[in-house]
């Protein structure tokens, strides 16, 4: 069933545990994820990316269309996002498209830049409906304007929501996007100073890369919602190599996408239940 992204974030942190947000880009993708969910009985996000409209020749309506309808008849609450967006002309047709958010990106920008860039944009989606996420402090993963190793200053993060008007806050804490090892280490300190300081939910990008004790404590310190893709893709992937390796002659592309949608779905699920109350599960 479809469901507000705002809605799902604050029940979630009300309970004292997080929402996962996990990438789309394939069907396949928006059906094991919607699958993980409900076999672990709890809300998702779907979310497609700048990028991912990109792959699709630039139209987001086809990838939208058939994510909404997964949602739409799943049998766990599943909002709709918009992620990474920095195209203007992409923002404009989040509501259109069934979207009930928007994560509007100007972080590759100088700070005032950002501020300016982020609050107009949240008069626009206001205006429609939409709830907004932004980031500050330059997550890592996304090429030479993310350094590595950037952390979001708490004073700076507690006067941009406010200049901002934005109903979320990414932070840059220690995770960073396309990490393919669950290596990361992030900033539990940080986390908590930013909890107090920032009166909106914190979200986690880059957070494949982060085990399950440091999801759980994060969750724990203030993060309300955490973004997952990479994971997703490397149970995908890793699947298909399998597959395909032990049987090479198959050409039937049904046979190995089953066996990478049913994987894919197992990382979510388990994922899930690390978010939903910040307790890895026995």
């Amino acid at each position: 069933m479809l469901a507000p992204t705002g809605d799902l974030v604050a029940a979630a942190r009300a309970a004292g545990g997080a929402v996962g947000a996990f990438n789309v880009i394939t069907i396949e993708h928006a059906e094991a994820i919607v699958a993980g969910a409900e076999a672990a009985g709890l809300a998702v996000i779907l979310q497609i990316s700048e990028n991912a409209v990109r792959f699709h020749h630039d139209r987001l309506a086809p990838i939208a269309a058939a994510a909404w309808a997964i949602a739409s008849s799943a049998g766990v609450p599943v909002a709709l996002h918009l992620d990474h967006v920095e195209s203007d002309e992409l923002l404009a047709q989040a509501a259109a498209n069934g979207f009930g958010s928007v994560m509007y990106d100007a972080s590759r920008r100088p700070y005032a830049e950002n501020v300016a860039a982020t609050a107009a944009a949240v008069l626009r989606c206001h205006a429609v409906g939409l709830w907004v996420e932004s980031e500050l402090g330059e997550i890592g993963g996304k090429g030479g304007a993310h350094a590595f190793g950037a952390r979001t200053d708490p004073g700076e993060a507690a006067a941009y929501v406010e200049a901002t008007g934005v109903d979320a806050l990414a932070v840059a804490v220690g995770s960073s996007h396309a990490m393919t090892t669950r290596s990361a280490r992030l900033d539990h300190e940080l986390i908590g100073r930013l909890a107090a300081a920032v009166p909106v939910p914190l979200v986690l990008h880059g957070s494949s890369g982060v085990p399950d004790d440091e999801l759980s404590r994060a969750v724990r310190g203030g993060m309300s919602k955490i973004n997952i893709g990479t994971a997703l893709n490397t149970a995908f992937t890793g699947t298909v190599r399998a597959t395909l390796g032990d049987q090479p002659d198959l050409v039937d592309p049904r046979r190995y996408l089953a066996s990478a949608r049913s994987a894919m779905a197992e990382t979510v699920s388990t994922a899930l239940r690390v978010l939903k109350s910040g307790v890895i599960p026995a």
